[in-house]
């Protein structure tokens, strides 16, 4: 058994030096732009995989509450509106408002001026604690005083 590693060990140094030999005969008969050449094409791939790499965008995970459609018809809670203190004009504005309509058009629907629509708007916001229409809207749904 020892006779054996021994002769495996003697046979690879064997091959070592013979590779080496043929190395040594084959660098000096390419002549070295070619090795330049190839040290660039290896830069030049390794540049671009990193490059790929590093600015890829990464993956953005976005949570977000889905409102799901209630069952039946929707149902008033009147108990909400008296709590908030919001009047019948004001929960018709924020019905439109919902719709989509500016203020001109909400006060051609219900016979008011633009000015007042404004003014219902304004008291809703306080009562909803919104800052905006959209605002406005998603907290109306929220406590069910819109479909």
């Amino acid at each position: 058994m020892k006779r054996v590693l021994v002769y495996g060990a003697i046979g690879g140094v064997l091959l070592v030096l013979l590779q080496l030999l043929e190395y040594r005969y084959f660098v000096r008969t390419v002549p070295t732009t070619v090795y330049g050449g190839v040290i660039a094409v290896l830069f030049t791939g390794v540049g671009i995989y990193l490059g790929l790499k590093w600015t890829r965008p990464r993956e953005v995970v976005v949570v977000r509450e889905v409102a799901v459609a209630r069952e039946g018809p929707f149902v008033l809670d009147a108990s909400r509106v008296a709590g908030l203190g919001i009047t019948p004009r004001e929960l018709e504005v924020l019905g439109l408002i919902a719709q989509g309509l500016g203020n001109r058009e909400i006060g051609e629907r219900i016979f008011v001026s633009e000015n007042t629509v404004k003014t219902h708007a304004s008291r809703l916001f306080d009562k909803l604690d919104a800052k905006n229409r959209v605002q406005a809207v998603r907290r109306g749904k929220e406590l069910g005083l819109i479909p």
